[in-house]
């Protein structure tokens, strides 16, 4: 007579988060530095035009936008506005400010050996920019727009986190703010969490695959228990 089978917990899943609207509050600013750019070729788009294509990569967020409005580019003028773009913006980064709730929840899976990345579809240049205001060190495990093949909706930002934590992405939890951050985690076969703090809405967020939808890292923080992660230190910075 053979015992009881032995059980083994599962592992804590790992957890890869979006950056811009998901732990800092800069959409806007990205907004914006688009809008910018793009008036430099005499491109004039609305800013909610501009909103809905956030979180994508820069040259299919440009291909995007041109189809809306008729308008061809060269592949030197499609360079100019993602260099642009990348001006406007930073010339903002001193308005940009964390997430309520961002630096303590990375602090607090830090805390509990929970393993965390940031994959974001921002270049290097101004992604690192972020780092600082979230108390994180110049070796914090991120991946940016430069280091992969492919950005949102792609899966390759989040396929190389996973890979860079030694972690299997079905194992995985992403953390976007945007439709193109859902349907990117369903590519790379892990689960999406949605959050309010990019602008985009509970259901779309939900129709784009979100299995759980938050306020903003404050809330997932709040309830991170729902997700499989218990006793989380919530006093963290």
């Amino acid at each position: 007579m053979t015992g009881p089978a032995s059980y083994t917990e599962p592992p804590t899943p790992a957890f890869l988060f979006d950056l811009d609207g998901t732990l800092i509050d800069s959409v806007y600013q990205h907004v914006i530095a688009w809008r910018a750019a793009l008036s430099r070729l005499d491109i004039d788009l609305s800013v909610w035009r501009i909103h809905r294509r956030i979180g994508m990569s820069g040259g299919l967020f440009v291909s995007a936008l041109l189809r809306e409005t008729g308008r061809t580019l060269s592949d030197e003028d499609i360079a100019m506005l993602q260099q642009a773009h990348s001006e406007e913006y930073l010339a903002q980064a001193d308005s940009v400010r964390p997430l309520p709730g961002a630096a303590g929840l990375l602090a607090a899976l830090t805390e509990n050996g929970v393993r965390w990345a940031i994959a974001t579809s921002s270049y290097r240049a101004t992604a690192f920019h972020a780092l600082g205001m979230l108390g994180l060190p110049d070796d914090a495990p991120v991946i940016t727009r430069d280091m992969v093949r492919h950005a949102k909706p792609d899966p390759d930002l989040f396929l190389a986190a996973a890979s860079l934590l030694g972690v299997d992405p079905v194992q995985s939890w992403v953390v976007g703010d945007s439709v193109w951050d859902m349907l990117a985690a369903r590519r790379a076969g892990a689960l999406g969490i949605g959050l309010l703090s990019g602008g985009y809405g509970r259901e779309e967020l939900e129709r784009a695959g979100a299995y759980r939808v938050y306020a903003d890292p404050a809330e997932m923080l709040t309830r991170a228990d729902e997700l499989g992660v218990r006793d989380l230190v919530v006093n963290a910075p």
